[in-house]
């Protein structure tokens, strides 16, 4: 579609009715929305002007609901794409160059005969990179592109903004050039090893699963090349709830040994039990080893595996109450999860820095607004 008729196109009812599924049924949501998207395909046009024919793509940031930090070690987990999202205005040709324009980022240029990692590549360039070579593994020819993206996904604010933008590049290659053939998981895969080789950070696969799949999911990585994905139907208006999210205006930049400490924690306590992960070690073994276990790890490696077991088993406790409808016995195993991950997981603010504690403050001051109702 030409830029005139794509503007002119999002305050058609058919596209007022997508935003109201995409971004919830208020108007004046939906009419920010508009006007974002047209700032979008305004600012294409100012970055790539001899670009017409476009194409728009969106993916959604993502909030952990229950199961945190139990993916890595293949446990269970119960999280929910967002209303906030990462727009591209795309346009293809046949040039041979990928070109991504980032609100508030230079231009990166990836050529599709170079797409070999290279530790010099910035952020966006790596990720690219990494979901094009996934794509050429398959097959896939991609001749080329220009895209201009806008965010909303509070970038540092544990939302997966980076994931948002692996799975929109995902989408993007897979719609245009592959047919649509891959699989929500097979692109939440793709952006994964662009994250893990080609970005250099470990993760796992939560962040990109849910922003691929969309929707409220319960997730049992189990199975890591097949994990089981339940979509869970559930309506938090109708019981007089909804998600709200605090943005601590804390970043993620400084934090990756803190990240890689809890993985390796908890595989060290596995490796005790000859096993990969903890969700191969039997609990109750665990807990009748804990001395000999003692000296074997770390204090905190114990109490890091504590959290894995409750909470695997409260991330599915909590998909079940969704199901049956219990809101009450819902909200009180979200709050169970807090606490295990502030007491036991000990992930809330960084070692480097005990006096920057934002996220705990959050959760004060949520508590204190909240008193006895809903959940933080």
């Amino acid at each position: 579609m030409n830029l005139v008729n794509c503007i002119k196109e999002l305050y058609s009812e058919n596209i007022v009715q997508l935003f109201s599924e995409l971004y919830g049924n208020d108007e004046t949501v939906i009419e920010k929305q508009q006007k974002r998207y047209e700032k979008a395909i305004h600012s294409f046009d100012e970055n790539f002007p001899s670009r017409e024919e476009i194409k728009i793509f969106s993916a959604p940031g993502r909030t952990e609901i229950g199961g945190n930090h139990t993916d890595h070690q293949r446990g269970i987990v119960l999280a929910g794409a967002v209303n906030l999202d990462v727009i591209a205005v795309v346009s293809f040709h046949n040039e041979g160059v990928v070109r991504v324009k980032s609100e508030g980022y230079a231009l990166a240029e990836i050529q599709v005969s170079d797409i070999n990692a290279n530790s010099k590549d910035d952020g966006t360039t790596a990720l690219v990179k990494g979901i094009m070579t996934k794509f050429t593994e398959k097959g896939v020819t991609v001749s080329g592109f220009d895209m201009y993206t806008t965010s909303d996904v509070i970038c540092g604010g544990g939302i997966s903004s980076s994931a948002a933008f692996e799975t929109l590049i995902g989408t993007v290659i897979n719609e245009e050039y592959n047919e649509g053939k891959a699989s929500a998981f097979e692109i939440a895969q793709y952006g994964q090893f662009a994250e893990n080789v080609f970005f250099g950070k470990s993760c796992g696969l939560l962040d990109q699963t849910v922003s691929s799949f969309g929707g409220l999911v319960s997730i049992d990585f189990k199975d890591l090349d097949a994990p089981t994905v339940e979509k869970i139907d559930f309506d938090f208006e109708k019981y007089g709830y909804t998600l709200c999210i605090t943005d601590t205006k804390s970043s993620h930049e400084n934090l990756t040994d803190d990240y890689v400490a809890i993985r390796k924690e908890m595989k060290h306590v596995a490796d005790y039990f000859d096993c990969e992960v903890l969700s191969e070690v039997n609990e109750k073994e665990f807990y009748n080893t804990l001395p000999n276990l003692k000296k074997f790890c770390s204090d905190r490696a114990i109490m890091r595996a504590m959290h894995f077991f409750s909470e695997t088993k409260r991330a599915k406790d909590e998909a079940e109450a969704l199901k049956e409808g219990d809101i009450e016995r819902f909200l009180k195993l979200v709050n169970e999860s807090g606490n295990s991950s502030g007491n036991l997981l000990q992930n809330l603010y960084s070692d480097k820095t005990p006096t920057e504690q934002a996220i705990p403050l959050a959760l004060a001051i949520s508590k204190h607004i909240l008193g006895n109702k809903g959940a933080v």
